[in-house]
């Protein structure tokens, strides 16, 4: 079976889905027109139309492996870099999985620096 391309129109939607599927998240728009999902109070996935923002690890060195493997669809985040954030290009050369696969790893790491009593159950 072959990775399903980014590049589907569905995609974004998609990957709003998965995002807010996931226990305890909502999305909030806390900039005019940047939607964002949460869980307790924390940001755990940018979603843009063109690119989503995850927290890719917890190291930025860690990070980095993103750009290594997809320079061209894989950047730091402006601002939040530093702190394992990158910013993943939708329509390009990641595949919908790994894109998924990100947002579901940005997730696990916020949950986890949350404290114990505002983690989802």
């Amino acid at each position: 079976m072959t990775a399903r391309r980014s590049s589907d129109p569905g995609v974004p939607g998609r990957l709003r889905a998965a995002a807010l599927a996931l226990p305890g998240a909502w999305e909030d728009s806390p900039w005019e027109g940047d939607a964002v999902a949460k869980v307790g109070d924390k940001i755990f996935v940018f979603l843009g139309g063109e690119s989503i923002g995850v927290k890719s690890a917890r190291t930025r060195q860690e990070a980095d492996e993103w750009l290594h493997r997809y320079p061209d669809d894989a950047s730091v985040m402006a601002y939040i870099g530093r702190h394992g954030w990158n910013t993943l290009r939708v329509g390009g050369a990641i595949p919908e999985d790994e894109l998924l696969e990100a947002l579901e790893t940005s997730y696990e790491i916020v949950v986890a620096g949350l404290p114990r009593g505002k983690r989802p159950s």
